[in-house]
């Protein structure tokens, strides 16, 4: 395997196959897929496993979110890394937001030497679709404005990403909100010299469940790592 794809999940019951179906149709780079979930009563949990044993697959693991006492995506990402078997990883969320078509590509450029590999909506041939529209403007404009100030990406904040594993001995996610520590991760490895790269893709709002993005709640700690660039 070439490729591990961390899927953090809470209650995406309604959503998971499609993922999971699409990454099967359009990632050809040899993969596992790590599902984490939080809780032992998410209905995930139960689709994922009779997936698994309705296709005899030996290549999607399901893992309980184990780092510290605290649920929530940071953790569930941290456990993915852990568990992960293989030298490269990529985020993807499971309610289909993601361009999972761009997983190929991304692993590409990894091999090419980049340490960091940022799907980007805003930089030309991306596009978002849906999604809470001060949402998407505070990202926007925090984005294209590091960007303009010399991050080598123009959607630092976009949670679907490709790594090498060995930079996380590096960085340390100290992030406890919730996405922010996808900024946090993009700041901290460009100030310590990793290789950023980007490429285009389509994001899309979700259509079944409702998003665990909080922006007033998040935004303090958004605004945290944003600063932390210019320091």
């Amino acid at each position: 395997m070439d490729l591990s794809i961390i899927i953090p999940v809470y209650f995406e019951e309604k959503n998971i196959l499609s993922e999971l179906e699409e990454i099967k149709r359009k990632v050809e780079t040899s993969y596992e897929i790590i599902v984490v979930y939080d809780l032992d009563n998410d209905p995930t949990i139960k689709v994922v496993e009779d997936y698994i044993k309705k296709n005899k697959l030996k290549n999607i693991f399901l893992k309980k979110n184990n780092i510290g006492s605290k649920r929530g995506v940071i953790n569930a990402v941290k456990t993915g890394i852990y568990f992960a078997k293989t030298k490269v990883i990529v985020v993807s969320m499971a309610d289909l937001s993601d361009d999972i078509g761009k997983i190929d590509q991304m692993y590409l450029m990894i091999k090419k030497g980049y340490d960091i590999i940022c799907a980007s909506r805003y930089m030309k041939g991306g596009r978002q679709i849906g999604g809470p529209f001060f949402k998407g403007l505070f990202s926007r404009l925090s984005s294209i404005s590091l960007y303009w100030f010399g991050l080598p990406t123009h959607d630092p904040t976009n949670a679907f990403k490709m790594y090498r594993k060995s930079i996380f001995d590096q960085i340390k996610i100290e992030s406890d909100g919730g996405f922010e520590y996808n900024l946090e991760v993009v700041v901290k490895a460009f100030k310590k010299g990793y290789k950023i790269a980007e490429v285009p893709a389509v994001w899309r709002g979700r259509t079944e469940g409702k998003s665990k993005f909080k922006l007033l709640k998040w935004l303090p700690k958004y605004l945290k790592w944003y600063l932390d660039f210019f320091t």
